[in-house]
């Protein structure tokens, strides 16, 4: 009788102990984000979760419900060796996505948490597809990684699945020859403000247009070498795109441009299948005869943004009355590739910095006992700047030699990768328990963080 009682309590102990199990299993399944964070731009505009009803594979997917336009993504911080190329891939599910700017920057992506830098996005209502995130890590030993619903500077509404993520260490090219774009627009056809009035604006580039650029481009892919002491060089294509540009981007400070959300559209199939390293586009953004002068700013080139990762630069024909600006004359404009030229300092000065340099700033030219000659613009001082040869306080700075192998990551430098392993879901009993461990530290570090504020 005893040992049969003692069978029972056996086995409703061995029940109860498979019960609670389950139970914890399904709890953890539910709640456990492994070892990634949960971040928020609003309060009670987004709900996190896992779930094992919509899902790409056997592990449960990540899912961002955002029931109001906000910013939110699942981000976690991985150990990277500096300067390497890296490649973030996951699947992703999208549900009535919308942002509330209605533009292209805001949607489902992979970021770099705290940038601007982030994969494409995806946005309405789509199944499972992969997206694909390139990046450099520059002088960084870590990398927050995060996936994303809403934008840098957007908000997004809707619910986003994540899941499969893997990352893989690429070769960097050290090779000096970088490859470049000029995407030539000739039509633009935009609404726009302009002294408070909405206003359609068609604007076009002339044969004359179009043949100026392609003759500074093929001047600039000859003197970039003699300027820099062939420190690096260039290749090009040129592709002209009829289809108009329909939408402007714009600031205060340089009033409209074309940033790399209006032409993705466009270009994202040559940038995705030519690997290049710079990006150019061209277009006729003003023309007084026809009373347009007010779109833009003071300026005839744009430079400093980037397209995922690559250096983006607008070159703008001037309006007729200053076109001679990219007109070559013995007497007066010996240099007018100079645009292109300038504009792509602008990227190697930003890389400069975001690798930890201190360089000058490519504007300070004055600050440096610089001035424009009438024939050859500020030929001298970017030959200085790009030599490191600009004498202050006893010193010759400018940009490091080391910048024109600097280049951003693409599919090029993954011919041959390694694994790396983060983003990792746990794989057995062992893994799991480590990954609560590793919570359960991050709680009680955050907590006596908090309470030594």
């Amino acid at each position: 009788m005893k040992k049969r009682n003692r069978i029972v309590k056996n086995v409703i102990s061995i029940i109860f102990l498979v019960a609670i199990i389950i139970i914890a299993s399904k709890i953890y399944s539910k709640y456990n984000y492994n070892d990634f964070e949960k971040n928020i731009s609003e309060l009670d505009k987004t709900i996190f979760g896992r779930d094992s009803e919509e899902k790409y594979s056997k592990m449960d997917s990540y899912k961002i419900e955002n029931i109001d336009y906000t910013d939110s993504m699942f981000s976690q911080t991985i150990s990277v060796i500096p300067n390497r190329p890296y490649k973030v891939t996951c699947k992703v599910k999208v549900k009535d996505v919308t942002n509330l700017n209605n533009t292209k920057s805001g949607g489902a992506h992979i970021c770099i948490g705290g940038t601007t830098e982030r994969s494409r996005t995806i946005s309405g209502t789509a199944d499972w597809q992969e997206l694909t995130f390139y990046f450099n890590s520059k002088n960084k030993t870590e990398a927050n990684i995060g996936f994303r619903l809403g934008g840098y500077a957007e908000k997004t509404k809707g619910t986003a699945w994540f899941s499969d993520f893997q990352v893989e260490v690429g070769t960097p090219d050290t090779n000096k020859k970088w490859k470049m774009v000029c995407f030539i627009f000739p039509n633009i056809d935009v609404n726009v403000q302009i002294g408070g009035k909405q206003e359609n604006v068609k604007l076009q580039m002339t044969e004359d247009d179009i043949e100026t650029v392609k003759t500074n481009l093929n001047r600039y892919s000859n003197s970039i070498s003699e300027i820099c002491k062939n420190k690096m060089s260039i290749e090009y294509d040129v592709f002209t795109i009829t289809e108009p540009i329909k939408t402007l981007s714009y600031d205060t400070e340089n009033g409209y441009y074309v940033s790399a959300d209006d032409v993705y559209e466009y270009i994202n199939e040559y940038i995705e299948n030519g690997d290049y390293d710079h990006i150019y586009v061209a277009f006729r953004m003003a023309d007084k005869q026809k009373g347009n002068n007010t779109l833009v700013g003071d300026w005839i080139g744009l430079g400093g943004m980037d397209y995922f990762g690559i250096g983006f630069s607008n070159i703008r024909m001037p309006d007729d009355e200053n076109n001679y600006a990219y007109q070559y004359n013995y007497l007066f404009n010996t240099f007018p590739e100079e645009v292109f030229l300038h504009e792509f300092l602008h990227t190697l000065e930003r890389n400069s910095k975001e690798y930890g340099y201190e360089v000058p700033a490519l504007h300070d030219y004055k600050n440096y006992g610089y001035f424009e000659s009438n024939t050859e613009g500020l030929k001298k001082w970017y030959a200085d700047y790009m030599n490191c040869n600009i004498i202050y306080k006893g010193e010759k700075i400018g940009l490091p030699a080391e910048i024109y192998s600097y280049k951003p990551a693409n599919k090029s430098n993954f011919i041959y990768t390694s694994k790396v392993n983060a983003l990792k879901e746990p794989e057995n009993a062992i893994e799991v328990i480590r990954s609560i461990i590793r919570r359960v530290e991050k709680l009680f570090s955050y907590i006596s963080e908090k309470n030594s504020q």
